[in-house]
């Protein structure tokens, strides 16, 4: 028989991608979202993470072996982003508890574990580069430790196992994300291939001349399944990245180059896309409208305020996987393939021309 498996913001860019990887390995699999969209192979939940009681009814009847609760809401502060996503992550696992059924519990976070949460983004005495799992906490409130406290203390209390999983950027479909860089990289080449607007990177000269590395949705998919599954990786936090490094410098003229574009020459400024992107709403519905596009609506699509986020770090960011590799986890995926396979999907489902 199939283990079951419950993925939490199943319509997002990790949750959708976990959810075929555990249908394609044979498992049950159960998707929660507030509006969860009809996915091969999902038995769809509907339910918000923040109304306790609604949610612990559309659980009532749920009997998962392993939870990925790869979903976050954002908030306007650091301090209503602890209260929220703490709140989401701990009525979740009151609502499961009744049943008994849950023997792993793996949550996505991400690389803010190392860099500060947005309010502090890369900001104050950060650890060294490479990433390292051990470097630990920094002295500043952050999220992704409130949602941490809340997995430890509920397996504590109820006895399962736990993984945490910090992937880099990543790269991956979803409509309507909140951190989108794959897609909105995809939207501003087209943009400036209609426009006739230079494709220039929009980030810092660090991040252009440093080297870095990307998630693929498919690849932290694989490590997720592993952990759940690894005894040896059981209560353990890993970073997860494709495997490979690159610099911004050579990667910006494979993208251009997918798009039939000449990239423009980086002069050492940035130049946000959040600002570039500000009045493309009419153009890239006009674009929709004309190329036959499912999505008109730029604002579902792009997510440029993250994107300028991560291109804008001020230092180098590399993350070390040895911790994985170590414990038997060799899974490898080229981030280039990861862009060019996301902009074939996304033109094949008619997102972009």
């Amino acid at each position: 028989m199939a283990k079951t498996a419950l993925v939490v913001g199943v319509s997002g860019i990790v949750g959708s991608a976990t959810a075929a990887h555990l249908a394609a390995e044979g498992w049950d699999v159960l998707g929660l979202a507030r509006k969860p969209a009809p996915q091969a192979g999902v038995r769809p939940i509907a339910a918000d993470l923040q109304d306790e009681a609604l949610l612990a009814a559309a659980l009532a009847e749920v009997e998962p072996e392993a939870v990925f609760i790869t979903t976050w809401s954002r908030q306007a502060t650091e301090a209503e982003n602890i209260r929220v996503n703490a709140a989401m992550v701990r009525n979740l696992l009151d609502g499961l508890r009744p049943a008994g059924s849950v023997r792993h519990v793996a949550l996505v976070t991400g690389l803010k574990h190392y860099l500060g949460p947005f309010e502090a983004y890369g900001k104050g005495t950060l650890p060294q580069t490479p990433f390292r799992e051990d470097q630990g906490r920094l002295d500043i409130e952050n999220f992704y430790y409130a949602q941490e406290d809340e997995v430890f203390a509920a397996a504590k209390r109820d006895g399962f196992t736990w993984s945490i999983h910090r992937p880099h950027t990543v790269i991956g479909k979803a409509v309507g994300n909140a951190m989108n860089m794959g897609t909105t990289l995809a939207v501003y080449a087209t943009l400036c291939r209609e426009t006739g607007r230079p494709f220039r990177f929009p980030g810092s000269a660090a991040q252009w001349n440093g080297l870095t590395d990307m998630t693929d949705a498919r690849q932290l998919a694989k490590h997720l399944l592993w952990a759940a599954t690894t005894p040896a990786a059981f209560d353990q936090a890993f970073n997860v990245v494709n495997g490979d490094v690159f610099r911004w410098s050579w990667m910006w003229g494979r993208l251009a180059e997918w798009f039939g574009l000449e990239p423009a020459p980086f002069d050492g400024s940035a130049l946000p896309l959040e600002a570039q992107m500000k009045e493309d709403a009419p153009t890239w519905r006009y674009i929709a409208e004309r190329e036959g596009l499912v999505e008109p609506d730029l604002g579902r699509l792009a997510s440029p305020w993250h994107t300028d986020a991560d291109l804008g770090r001020p230092i180098e960011v590399v993350t070390d996987m040895s911790k994985s590799r170590r414990l038997g986890f060799a899974a490898y995926q080229p981030t280039d393939d990861a862009f060019f396979d996301l902009f074939a999907e996304l033109r094949a489902d008619r997102l972009i021309p």
